[in-house]
């Protein structure tokens, strides 16, 4: 009876690991295949958005004012 409640536990942690290492070679089994074909993973294009955002002016400061400086 104890080595069939210990095989539940065995079993529960066995399938915890294949689900977790599916996870992780769903996310980043491209990048480990073409490490071992030594082929160079393309990198994705950066979308408009991203390059919208990283073109936009930076807004300047305004200048501090004695008073407010001095109470902090």
């Amino acid at each position: 009876m104890t080595a069939a409640l210990g095989t539940l536990p065995f079993l529960a942690t066995l399938w915890l690991l294949v689900v977790l290492g599916a996870s992780v070679l769903e996310e980043s089994g491209a990048k480990i295949a073409a490490a071992l074909k030594g082929i160079p993973l393309q990198t994705p294009r950066l979308s408009a958005a991203v390059r919208r955002q990283a073109s936009r002016p930076r807004r300047q400061c305004a200048p501090s004012r004695p008073q407010w400086r001095a109470a902090a």
